[in-house]
């Protein structure tokens, strides 16, 4: 259910609307909850998630300074800064003069930065294919097809969202 004193206009959503964002809300939650045992396994094992997010968003989008990487993941400028730091020492990313302005730095995923990503995308495939091999191949097309919909919305809507959830946060603080 939308708390009553939020910005979001309930009156524009019909009842089925605001269900299927709850249903939404507890597959996502369920979903990050996996996923957080996941990241603390791969931290054990020495691959930090911070490190394959960092890693893909460079390898994606090229050469970036520190703060345009913290935008483009959606993190805190200053967490960026000491999670880049400690790939710069492990060899993962390499800081290169900005073509634009060589007072700046971009950073750069290093050969063994792209591997270690290219290992992890290869295993994170190998599991996922495992958890959908006994659906029926058009089950998975129809839900690849519908979830990287979702994630691509989902992303455009982010900025509204973290708006939402930190004003509704902060609204209940006081």
């Amino acid at each position: 259910m939308v708390a009553p004193d939020t910005d979001v206009q309930t009156g524009e959503l019909t009842e089925w609307e605001i269900e299927c964002g709850n249903r939404l809300a507890g597959a996502m939650f369920g979903l990050g909850k996996q996923q957080a045992s996941l990241a603390h396994r791969m931290s054990k094992s020495g691959v930090d998630r911070s490190t394959i997010f960092l890693l893909k968003a460079l390898a994606m989008h090229g050469p970036r300074r520190s703060s345009a990487l913290a935008a483009a993941i959606h993190s805190d400028p200053s967490t960026v800064s000491r999670q880049v730091a400690a790939l710069v020492r492990a060899g993962l990313i390499e800081r290169q003069a900005d073509p634009e302005d060589g007072r700046a730095s971009v950073l750069v995923p290093t050969e063994r930065g792209l591997e270690l990503l290219a290992e992890q995308r290869k295993r994170m495939a190998l599991a996922l294919a495992q958890v959908v091999r006994n659906w029926e191949p058009e089950d998975v097309s129809r839900f690849l097809e519908l979830f990287e919909r979702f994630v691509s919305d989902h992303e455009r809507a982010l900025p509204m969202m973290l708006d939402e959830c930190v004003h509704a946060r902060s609204e209940g603080e006081n």
